[in-house]
């Protein structure tokens, strides 16, 4: 293999290069990837547009790309029963194993967590080659393709979020936004028992995936949720935006006693909520940190059908147009939903 690589790097605010730069080293406790397909992410966009997320910000030229396929590209694997050029999703996240939230299973917690593409040094996966150890690969069966294999990720926060959530037999539910994200959590909400999952969102394309996915209803404001509920409100909202007033919106939209549970990154860093409105209600009000111990439910749920990838993926491209697979879902160009950039095998 080459000592070097093609890599979409970002150096500043809408500035991605493709450029070559040397391939990581996979080392002892690593396996070398030949990545296969990266999916473009809400945090993605932050990095691109903002130039960082709160006190995470790129200062140097960064790889970015978490949610990742790839093919085993050495022996590394062969431990683990992974030969060389199986299929396999890769979890971002490298926590330390040790500290407090870790032992006691909140490793999506863990303050000392290595996580592919963030900064300062933490590279991702947009790129010829990435390194991850075995812990973090899993095998993609063979109806599982490798689009879908990086969209695992995703499915795996909005699986996190379902639980934090507690949805249960019959429940109401609203989705604020219908990104990738929001339209995961309607089909995961549905999974759990939930009798109707309406959605919320202004932009029409998304809408029109999320009635096809089994949206009850459909709207670009939650003005409507008091009709839909005969002005009670819904059990459980999950919100899945970049606005920061999408907080009190959900607030106001669910029920006496309900649960609120917040995914979204918003642009300005702040959320807006009246303290009235939690009080009165008597609000549980969660946050979503990335996933924990999802992969697993996430590969069962699409190998059998039950939750559906495809309809997000609405634009592709080969690493060498990154930069424009950057510019399209940043600015949300065509209808996007999920940008993903491929590699040939």
């Amino acid at each position: 293999m080459s000592l070097h690589m093609l890599a979409a790097r970002l150096h500043g605010v809408g500035d991605v290069r493709v450029e070559q730069v040397r391939c990581p080293e996979s080392g002892a406790a690593d396996v070398l990837l030949a990545v296969r397909a990266v999916s473009l992410c809400g945090s993605d966009r932050h990095y691109y547009l903002e130039g960082g997320i709160g006190g995470a910000e790129v200062a140097s030229p960064l790889i970015l790309g978490h949610e990742f396929s790839a093919q085993v590209a050495d022996d590394g694997g062969l431990a683990c029963g992974m030969a060389p050029g199986t299929l396999v999703a890769v979890e971002p996240a490298r926590p330390c194993g040790r500290c407090e939230w870790c032992v006691q299973g909140h490793p999506n917690l863990c303050p000392h967590v290595r996580f592919a593409g963030s900064p300062p040094d933490q590279q991702g996966a947009l790129a010829e080659y990435a390194v991850a150890p075995p812990a973090c690969l899993f095998p993609l069966p063979a109806g599982v393709n490798a689009a879908q294999g990086a969209l695992l990720e995703p499915l795996g926060v909005a699986i996190h979020a379902l639980d934090l959530a507690a949805v249960r037999t019959m429940d109401t539910v609203l989705v604020l936004g219908a990104g990738a994200i929001g339209l995961l959590m309607l089909q995961v909400a549905r999974l759990a028992g939930a009798a109707e999952v309406f959605v919320v969102d202004p932009v029409p394309e998304r809408l029109a995936v999320a009635h096809a996915l089994g949206a009850a209803a459909t709207a670009d404001t939650p003005a409507q949720v008091g009709d839909w509920t005969g002005a009670r409100g819904v059990d459980v909202v999950l919100e899945a935006t970049d606005a920061g007033g999408a907080a009190a919106e959900a607030a106001e939209a669910v029920r006496i006693g309900g649960r609120v549970i917040l995914a979204g990154i918003p642009s300005t860093d702040t959320l807006v909520l009246r303290a009235a409105t939690l009080r009165r209600k008597g609000l549980t009000l969660k946050v979503v940190r990335r996933m924990k111990h999802t992969y697993p439910r996430a590969i069962r749920m699409v190998e059998a059908g039950r939750v559906r990838l495809e309809p997000l993926i609405t634009h592709r491209f080969p690493l060498a147009r990154a930069a424009e697979a950057f510019a399209c879902h940043a600015h949300r160009r065509d209808g996007v939903i999920r940008a993903v950039v491929q590699m040939p095998e």
